[in-house]
């Protein structure tokens, strides 16, 4: 009996109540199994563990869930089976379309740009897929659509690497590793082996090779490695005013265009980094130069992701609530000059001292909000103790916040200057999301500017 008719007789317990537990739990409806939905969120007692009903023969976590939770760890001891969402789509995929082929794209910062930029190529491509995971769709709910996908691309992020074992990737792309979710992952070291471990499960690796973690931790020969520079053979990367491959190409001594830097919106470092990854995942599936082009002219990029607001009395008014950790930030704030940065809110654990030591001839001045707002304060006053730092406090809701952010940021910006949303951090702390934060900083912009 395969694990899809197997199911109609289990007893599982879907763990987390959110995005992921819902599609989990849809979908072990559909092949008939019974399913308890399990949250600590949802619990009116501090002993959750005793709350794990009988019977359970499958659970079934989000990736949020920590490894060592006491749930987790009294399930496991029990004996029952302790899968992922992730590895509970691959065993399911493997009966309903084991045709299908998975790439996956991981890293600190970028993934989301360049899933999409990806799922881009799918369409000028005309290829049947889809991209999936930490982005859009949950990856249960594309493996289960009515008319199956032959590709996926996903998005991973490090919680859903470190929880899955079984999936196996035509190619995968890591596109950075930076301090992030240390909080989670316990230490830095921890979190950047959680991002490595996807390389274990890919016939394909590719690699950013200006990123020094990633060139300093992984030395294989077999790794497909991209940057900005002129590339070696087996490598992508950039000649003049083109993006460039040597290692999909016919022979090492053969280089093909990709596609103009002019193509790639917006055409900043970082974005042209994601560029190289997205052409080289369409590369290892087979898609062809020109429809790479085509699907890379034809994206634009999320909202809140180096988004300009307005362009007012020589003042660009920057968007990037995106960034939601200190790499996001150096990328964006390198990419502008005299800025007057809005930052701040939950760090997670990261240090902002390389931040204020790289970006500080770019800063002007830095407006700081949220619970972690000295964190980048007491790194600038080490670091870069000249530039001038404003505190905002939170007197009522979340939009009188970013009105009174932007005020002060209209009485201390002057023409030639760029005010930057990129805060570091996580907006949970005084925002539902980092796509409200980003949403009230556009209309408190376009209201008071």
């Amino acid at each position: 009996m395969n694990f899809v008719a197997e199911l109609a007789a289990k007893k599982c317990l879907v763990i987390g109540a959110g995005v992921t537990g819902r599609s989990v739990e849809k979908a072990l409806k559909k092949f008939g199994a019974t399913t308890v939905l399990f949250d600590e969120k949802l619990s009116n007692t501090s002993d959750v563990t005793n709350q794990i009903p009988d019977g359970i023969q499958l659970a079934v976590v989000s990736p949020g869930w920590r490894l060592d939770h006491p749930v987790i760890s009294k399930l496991k001891c029990s004996g029952i089976e302790v899968i992922s969402e992730v590895d509970l789509a691959w065993k399911i995929k493997q009966v309903l379309a084991p045709d299908q082929r998975w790439i996956a794209l991981t890293g600190t910062n970028g993934k989301t740009t360049t899933i999409k930029m990806v799922e881009s190529i799918f369409k000028a491509a005309k290829i049947n897929g889809a991209a999936c995971g930490n982005v859009g769709e949950t990856v249960i709910d594309a493996v289960i659509a009515d008319k199956p996908y032959e590709y996926l691309a996903i998005e991973l992020s490090s919680f859903q690497i470190e929880w899955s074992n079984l999936a196996k990737y035509e190619a995968v792309a890591v596109l950075n590793i930076a301090q992030d979710h240390i909080d989670w992952h316990g230490s830095f070291e921890a979190y950047a082996l959680a991002k490595l471990k996807l390389l274990k499960q890919s016939s394909k690796v590719i690699l950013n090779k200006s990123d020094p973690e990633l060139s300093r931790r992984v030395m294989a020969d077999s790794v497909i490695w991209f940057s900005l520079d002129t590339p070696n053979a087996g490598e992508l990367g950039v000649v003049e005013n083109l993006l460039v491959d040597r290692a999909f190409s016919l022979s090492p001594a053969q280089a093909n265009e990709i596609s103009e830097l002019v193509d790639i919106t917006p055409t900043v470092p970082h974005n042209i980094l994601n560029a190289l990854a997205a052409a080289a995942l369409a590369l290892a599936i087979g898609v062809n130069y020109e429809l790479i082009k085509s699907g890379l002219k034809n994206f634009l990029p999320d909202h809140h992701r180096m988004e300009l607001v307005i362009n007012k009395n020589e003042i660009n008014w920057i968007d990037d609530s995106k960034a939601t950790n200190p790499h996001a930030a150096i990328a964006s704030l390198l990419a502008n000059f005299n800025v007057v940065w809005i930052a701040g809110g939950l760090a997670k654990g990261a240090s902002m001292n390389e931040l204020a030591q790289r970006c500080s001839s770019r800063i002007k001045s830095v407006i700081l909000i949220g619970a972690d707002r000295e964190l980048i304060a007491e790194a600038f006053k080490e670091k870069s103790p000249a530039i001038e730092i404003y505190r905002v406090d939170q007197i009522s809701d979340a939009k009188k916040l970013m009105e009174d952010v932007v005020f002060q940021a209209i009485n201390i910006a002057k023409p030639g200057d760029t005010v930057l949303l990129a805060p570091a951090c996580a907006s949970m702390d005084q925002f539902n999301s980092y796509a409200e934060r980003g949403q009230l900083f556009a209309q408190a912009v376009k209201a008071l500017v």
